[in-house]
């Protein structure tokens, strides 16, 4: 067994049911570096991001709007395209060095700060 095949089986044995985000940056990376030869550049990563939100909007818009879904559609996996868009935003925030659990914090905070009573003030949402 060469040495990419070993590395995805031993991932494939971890458990990763309870990954945090720092866990997931350090599996991406290792994965890019071991099997995926190295990152794409960030722009090429960022077409890819709007590929992958893309098909994520088309199960989106076909399942849950009023548009119908076609027969070749039925069978796709919102779980799998949202994972997807998670493992290039991933790849992004390692390529930059963003730390994902740090800005995801100080963005939740910002949002609690910001929108403490927003929503609830928000006549729409009534």
């Amino acid at each position: 067994m060469n040495l990419r095949a070993s590395w995805c089986n031993s991932v494939t044995e971890k458990t990763t049911k309870n990954m945090t985000i720092q866990q997931a940056q350090i599996t991406v990376d290792e994965w890019i570096k071991t099997v995926g030869v190295r990152y794409f550049s960030e722009l090429t990563n960022m077409a890819q991001l709007t590929e992958e939100v893309g098909e994520v909007a088309r199960i989106i818009a076909r399942r849950y709007g009023e548009q119908s879904e076609k027969e070749s559609d039925k069978g796709k996996d919102l779980g799998d395209e949202l994972a997807d868009v998670l493992w290039v935003v991933i790849c992004l925030a390692n390529q930059t060095g963003v730390d994902l659990t740090d800005a995801f914090e100080k963005n939740l905070a910002k949002k609690n700060s910001r929108d403490a009573t927003r929503h609830l003030e928000n006549k729409k949402l009534k």
